[in-house]
């Protein structure tokens, strides 16, 4: 599938949260304004992938960090990226429905890797559930165990990608 990236703008919001709420329960999922708050805040780290039909397919986000692990706060506030944070984290990964195990959420692993990559990071770090482990392990993640998140009330696992 051939795919455009490109940093997400705020007239993409309504897809953006369609596809959050699609992706993630009611509790997980980030509101409107947060998503909104993310745009303006990191741009540079907000990619979405658009099909040929120029159909906003799925997007990646997060703020880069000085902490290797995320903590609950990335996601009650958004703060612009710090360019000499060592780590690069990614709160939301999320894909339409109709474009899941298509290689949407890998190309948009890679290709925000690239761009960390030339931010100089240290390494990728996020937290998933473990339904989700074996997958961001097939993409060269590393699992080192449970977070300290309790996001939504939910048992995550700290995974990170050195770059």
């Amino acid at each position: 599938m051939n795919l455009v990236y490109q940093p997400a703008l705020i007239s993409e919001l309504p897809a953006i949260i369609k596809i959050e709420r699609s992706g993630f329960s009611p509790a997980e999922a980030a509101t409107k304004a947060a998503m909104r708050q993310r745009i303006q805040s990191y741009p540079e780290t907000f990619l979405t992938a658009h099909n040929q039909d120029h159909q906003l397919v799925g997007y990646v986000v997060g703020p880069a960090s000085t902490d290797r692990y995320i903590n609950d706060d990335l996601f009650a506030d958004a703060q612009p990226n710090d360019p000499n944070a060592p780590y690069q984290t990614i709160l939301s990964l999320a894909v339409h429905p109709d474009y899941q195990h298509r290689g949407v959420a890998g190309g948009l692993l890679e290709e925000l890797g690239m761009i960390f990559k030339q931010q100089h990071r240290k390494a990728i770090s996020l937290t998933c559930l473990r339904t989700l482990v074996s997958f961001y392990e097939q993409h060269g993640y590393q699992n080192e165990g449970p977070s300290a998140s309790t996001h939504a009330g939910e048992t995550w696992y700290n995974m990170v990608r050195p770059l």
